[in-house]
């Protein structure tokens, strides 16, 4: 028998030097950080709940004491399901068996990819003890009796964001591919990550904006939002685009679209490959695309009426002068269609015909049952926002994006936080995510009406509940044809709620499509991709699971059906129109504009 050397283990020696310099360089930034922080922190004198979620966990508490059984049964299920897990590891590490876990996580879950947390004994063990626990919080406060609607909804969704953040994946001692990393690395995965960790912090001026890929693969107007065309037409809240013709005939009418302004417009634009305005082009559509300003303290004052005036009403003027009088169809996208929807409600009540057809895109016109975003509006939370806009004009474009990443944590925040801070990489080039971080800001008047009168008071939807330049707005009024398409995984706007709103039009021909997917990928969906199905059904029942039911589901891309369907209600056609060839209209710049290019 011979005796074979020992092989030496496969870890890296940290280069002591390399390492000082880098702790001396964090200390001195990490100290600048904290002092710049907590000066800010005392001239804003932020509250110290500005969430207001402790009243709501007060609320669940009382409910929990006032009739403690549910609590006990859940600890003593709780405690049993602990001692399974127990024994079910002992039996694997003392005799080689492989029992059926006492509790298995989704395959879906990205969190618990890495083959050691099914295969290592201890890592398993932490899993399954992580998700027994997240099962029994997650019962605990779901179940209790009595408690306000609202209430229940903000306890939910934060006992959610507790049992997110407490993932054993999210911790270096706890994450089998950390542990990994720092032995091949010595531990320069976490130098690497402590330092991505402070120039996030830097970026933010303090405040952590978790950079989700790199963003200097991108630039708007090279590499995306590429289409050509021109801008013919600006004012001070936005820049319309004309988009040069891809036929030689185009469909008289003219497509306008009203994208969101709490992003960027260039999501339906963002490459060639799944651009809404490359398929429409070639379709024979002449487009035309609004580009809203990213909005700063002098814009202050601006109210949900400029933006209709200065937004679409003043594009459909400009469209008049190109397109020679034509009606137009226009799109909405999220708050672009409920703006939409309450421009088309001030056309009814003043007898202006110039838009035939809209387009509804994850629209929400009905907010009775908004989704987990109402979690964020509430009185204390309202009063606490509507200050900080006023010191400063505006809603700061990353606290709004904060707050939709905070509806997919795991995905959104901590899949990040693992690659970024724990594994010291960087993160991967990725067009929708540089959108995604390209934040716009809000101005303080429009915002503060927009989260009060539609979120909060649910006031579009009652027939009178808002007044846009003077004009009682009721969509029960509005006749012109109207498509509305839905996403079923949709976490901004709920299908179900969007199809609530759609039956508010009750003087209009309303078809509804549901996607699958959610709030973009189910929207961008070019067919060439051959990804996700669609639902249609030529009724609006009551109740959307009855719609549902009765709906018919197709294969692929949702974009035809819209195609064939506004074509349906007119197919003449004209010579294409060339950007900036209209009598009385000069092209100011080519596409995709200045405004687009401003950052938050």
């Amino acid at each position: 028998m011979t005796n074979e050397p020992t092989p030496e283990p496969d870890i890296k020696l940290p280069d002591t030097g390399a390492l000082g310099r880098s702790m001396a360089d964090i200390a001195a930034r990490s100290q600048r950080l904290v002092g710049e922080w907590l000066k800010r922190q005392a001239a804003e004198g932020v509250a110290l709940d500005p969430l207001n979620v402790g009243s709501a966990f007060m609320a669940m508490t009382a409910k929990l004491l006032a009739n403690p059984s549910g609590l006990v049964e859940a600890q003593l299920g709780l405690w049993r399901d602990y001692i399974t897990l127990w024994q079910n590891t002992a039996r694997r590490i003392w005799s080689g068996e492989e029992p059926e876990p006492v509790i298995a996580h989704d395959p879906r879950d990205k969190r618990f990819a890495d083959p050691a947390w099914k295969q290592n004994e201890i890592f398993d063990f932490i899993k399954q003890s992580y998700l027994l626990s997240a099962r029994y919080i997650n019962d605990v406060v779901t179940q209790v009796d009595g408690l306000e609607p609202k209430t229940a909804q903000k306890v939910d969704f934060y006992a959610r964001q507790f049992i997110n953040a407490l993932s054993p994946s999210n911790f270096a001692l706890t994450n089998p591919e950390v542990l990994r990393q720092t032995r091949e690395t010595g531990g320069e995965n976490l130098v690497r990550g402590l330092n991505n960790l402070l120039n996030d912090l830097e970026q933010g001026r303090g405040n952590l904006r978790i950079k989700m890929t790199d963003t200097d693969a991108f630039k708007v107007g090279e590499n995306i939002a590429i289409s050509e065309g021109k801008v013919v037409y600006q004012n001070e809240l936005m820049q319309l685009i004309q988009y040069s013709p891809a036929t030689e005939e185009a469909y008289a009418r003219p497509v306008l679209i009203i994208p969101p302004w709490i992003n960027k417009f260039y999501i339906l634009d963002l490459r060639p490959k799944n651009s809404l305005v490359r398929y429409l082009v070639s379709q024979g559509h002449t487009v035309f695309m609004i580009s809203w300003v990213n909005p700063d303290e002098s814009l202050a004052e601006k109210n949900f009426d400029d933006y209709m005036t200065e937004g679409p009403l003043a594009a459909l003027e400009a469209i008049g002068k190109i397109a020679g009088g034509q009606p137009v169809n226009a799109i909405g996208y999220c708050i672009g269609g409920t703006l939409l929807a309450s421009t088309l409600g001030y056309m009814a009540a003043t007898g202006d015909n110039r838009i035939a057809s809209g387009t509804f895109f994850v629209t929400l016109t009905d907010f009775t049952e908004a989704g987990e975003i109402g979690v964020f509006i509430d009185e204390e939370q309202l009063a606490m926002l509507e200050d900080r806009m006023t010191k400063r004009g505006y809603l700061e474009g990353n606290e709004m994006a904060t707050t939709f990443n905070m509806l997919r944590a795991n995905d959104l925040i901590w899949s990040f936080v693992v690659n970024n801070y724990l594994l010291g990489k960087e993160p991967f080039p990725f067009d929708l995510l540089y959108w995604n971080s390209d934040a716009t800001r809000m101005p303080r008047v429009m915002h503060s009406f927009y989260l009060r009168n539609m979120y909060q008071r649910n006031l579009l939807a009652t027939p009178g509940g808002i007044n846009m330049k003077g004009e009682a707005i009721d969509l029960g009024k509005i006749k012109v044809p109207l498509y509305f398409l839905s996403c079923r995984e949709d976490h901004i706007a709920p299908w179900t709620s969007t199809y609530k709103g759609a039956r508010c039009f009750t003087s209009a021909p309303v078809r509804f499509v549901l996607a699958a997917s959610g709030h973009i990928a189910g929207v961008i969906n070019p067919p060439e991709g051959g990804k996700y199905n669609h639902f249609i059904n030529d009724v609006l029942p009551e109740r959307p699971e009855d719609w549902l039911e009765g709906a018919t589901e197709i294969a692929g891309s949702w974009w035809p059906d819209w195609q064939r369907w506004v074509t349906g209600h007119s197919h003449e056609k004209v010579p294409a129109r060339v950007p900036g060839k209209a009598r009385g209209i000069k092209a100011i710049e080519d596409a995709p504009g200045s405004y687009v290019r401003v950052k938050a």
